[in-house]
């Protein structure tokens, strides 16, 4: 089928040297800090290898589709986020705005641990000409200790109330240093970038690489690997899991943030999208698996080498989270074998790069979505940009600024962050805009092309599965609260959180309302890739009206459920009552959404243009359904209990684990390789049409 395709921007864009330059940057935004220290304490403490399996159902059934679709949207209009979402529709930009907004709060703080990392590669420098000293260094459960309170105490200062407390200097003037290099690595656009990412981003798979041969080949290393991979499968029924999962996907491969539509807006007019982002999402979850079999083999050898001296210390002992595990259990470990300082060097170095290029993504996007929108100079607005990150990051270089970094994290990264902004990304993309011309335009100057079920993937499956996630880590965070603003234990809680979160829609809101008509948008851009009058608006507003009854049974059926798990449990007949409800939500939803995503469909097919209720009761449907299944999880989780991980030997489950990641990894990207070098020049390429 052929749609009206709008006319193609031809205002000169800079763009990326070449396609290499594309990937290396896209790759080195999504592999950051979280790829070495989120994902690894992760998978070990949500079920170890079960763990993969929520991971590896997110990154191929959320985290590529979603790519290829930012991708899309970003190199059709050659903008950044809020823009190339207006340009779809001018009621998107507000979306746009709200995923680059976090990023903003996250180039807050990022900084402030690449300040750390600068800190402690000091650190490691001045060991290797001190005869191998490292400040942390100390034997058994003494030495962890020493590490601990070396991070915590002598250099942080912490303290663990939420008031700030004094500035250290120390961690300021290094943070310093981070904003100088993130202004340096893209103040001259994305041709700099482009050369940039040829030493940051190999650099750390280099590093990586040694950490993890040196790991592996320790004496110990299996007893290591045992605590990273042997699956505990209870935890599966735990939403923490899979909210932690998905969770790491999306911040792992900078989705939602506006990073991957802004970097694709700079891409040639006929670079590949499909096999870029397949290359990128495998480098990713390889790239993170590496880093966990280097840390866990190094940690399973320090306990080795520490129960030959007869004080062992166990891998649960210093295997911490965030970090815990960079500062304190890493280093610990490193200063257990020969030649510590030299490999504590590496270490921070590695974390350096892997951070740096993330960094400045992130930069870069927010940079590029508010020179596309005011038509401001980028140079100073680089300097500002960078001045207030760092002012503000200053409040994270006191005492109790790490307490806030972990605050601020977990908004991003829990119930109400990127995952929630995904869900509208493709409830607004994927049923107010027409997908098919995306996919048309992905297929036009891809390696391989994608069909249908992608649509479907985005409007349906990622929105279903967001919903249910969504309202499952939901019911967990209010069953758990204890107060309005601070939970008992003095943690910030669940009205807090969502409170901050909210806030950033006002901010959000006011950069649409300003300087609207700085991009002069074309008629053709106003989402006129319909021809014809409007079909189905009768129809369509009588289906939302039956759709938002059964929302409203689902709420009455989430109301029940809180005060249920409130209580202490529930009796038989009070759940089947949820059960009831949850069950007749679900399936009339499935069956509306049926009915009106067939019209809607069936539309774009014949051209024509379905009207906004259709479209809306479509979007609403499709939460509808995964509101009910996320109630209904909650409901059959309600009981679950925690399983304690145990000492245990790589057994054969493990093995298996290996040779899968290995299999899906290595020769997914072998196949995209061979895909991009039959479609160079002198190769044999083959062009789809994309038809349905």
């Amino acid at each position: 089928m052929k749609y009206s395709k709008p006319e193609i921007r031809e205002e000169v864009r800079e763009n990326w040297g070449s396609r290499a330059g594309f990937v290396l940057a896209a790759v080195g935004s999504a592999v950051g800090l979280g790829n070495l220290w989120g994902f690894p304490y992760k998978l070990y403490s949500y079920g170890g290898g079960a763990f993969l399996i929520p991971y590896i159902l997110a990154m191929f059934v959320i985290g590529i589709p979603l790519m290829i679709l930012e991708f899309s949207i970003g190199h059709k209009f050659q903008k950044a986020a809020p823009d190339a979402f207006a340009q779809a529709n001018r009621h998107f930009e507000t979306v746009g705005w709200w995923g680059v907004l976090l990023g903003f709060v996250i180039i807050t703080y990022y900084p402030v641990i690449l300040a750390y990392c600068f800190n402690f590669l000091w650190f490691s420098v001045k060991g290797i000409f001190d005869g191998g000293h490292l400040p942390w260094a100390g034997e058994n459960i003494a030495g962890v200790k020493k590490a601990t309170s070396f991070f915590f105490d002598s250099y942080l200062g912490y303290h663990e109330s939420l008031s700030l407390g004094n500035i250290r200097v120390n961690i300021v003037l290094t943070l310093v240093i981070s904003w100088i290099a993130m202004y340096l690595c893209i103040f001259k656009g994305v041709n700099l970038v482009g050369k940039v990412v040829w030493l940051t981003v190999p650099l750390p798979w280099i590093m990586l690489a040694i950490l993890a041969v040196r790991g592996l080949t320790l004496p110990g290393a299996v007893k290591g690997i045992a605590y990273y991979l042997e699956p505990d499968w209870s935890r599966l029924a735990e939403p923490a899991t899979w909210k932690w999962a998905f969770g790491q996907v999306f911040f792992s491969m900078s989705l939602a943030f506006g990073v991957m539509v802004t970097y694709a807006s700079f891409l040639h007019r006929k670079s590949d999208i499909n096999n870029n982002a397949a290359i990128i999402g495998l480098a990713d979850f390889g790239t993170s698996f590496i880093c966990g079999l280097a840390v866990f083999a190094t940690l399973g050898g320090m306990a080795y080498a520490t129960q030959m001296s007869g004080n062992p210390v166990p891998v649960a002992e210093v295997a911490k989270e965030g970090p815990s595990l960079a500062f304190v259990a890493f280093p610990y470990a490193l200063a257990q074998l020969p030649y510590s300082a030299w490999f504590s060097a590496v270490f921070f170095i590695t974390l350096i790069t892997l951070g740096l290029d993330s960094a400045f993504s992130i930069t870069e996007t927010v940079l590029a979505s508010i020179v596309d929108k005011t038509g401001w100079k980028r140079s100073r607005v680089l300097i500002v940009m960078s001045l207030v990150g760092l002012l503000v990051g200053i409040i994270y270089c006191t005492n109790g600024g790490l307490n806030w970094v972990g605050i601020i994290d977990g908004i991003i990264n829990g119930t109400w962050g990127i995952a929630l902004l995904g869900l509208l990304e493709c409830l607004i993309l994927g049923w107010l805009f027409n997908t098919g011309v995306l996919r048309e335009h992905a297929n036009e100057r891809s390696d391989w092309s994608i069909g249908i079920w992608w649509d479907i993937i985005i409007r349906v499956v990622i929105p279903v599965i967001l919903s249910a996630l969504f309202i499952w880590s939901l019911f967990d965070d209010i069953t758990k609260g204890s107060g309005l603003f601070h939970d008992a234990d003095g943690s910030i809680s669940f009205a807090a959180i969502v409170g901050l979160s909210i806030a950033l829609i006002v901010p959000a809101v006011s950069l649409v309302l300003t300087y609207k008509e700085h991009v002069k948008r074309k008629k053709d851009h106003k989402q006129n890739i319909y021809l014809g009058k409007t079909e189905h608006a009768m129809l369509g507003k009588k289906i939302f009206s039956a759709v938002f009854f059964m929302v409203v049974l689902a709420l009455i059926a989430f109301v029940r459920i809180v005060c249920l798990k409130n209580a202490g449990g529930s009796s038989d007949t009070k759940g089947t009552q949820v059960l009831l409800l949850c069950v007749i939500s679900a399936v009339v939803s499935a069956a509306l959404l049926i009915v009106s995503g067939s019209k809607v469909f069936k539309c774009e097919k014949s051209n024509k243009n379905p009207s906004f209720w259709l479209r809306s009761s479509a979007a609403l449907s499709t939460f509808c359904v995964g509101f009910s299944l996320g109630i209904s999880l909650a409901f059959i989780t309600m009981h679950a209990e925690k399983a304690v991980k145990k000492e245990m030997a790589l057994s054969a489950t493990s093995m298996v684990i290996l040779a899968i990641i290995g299999f899906l990894v290595f020769g997914g990207l072998t196949w995209c390789f061979i895909k991009a070098i039959g479609s160079a020049p002198g190769g044999k390429k083959i062009r789809r049409s994309g038809k349905k």
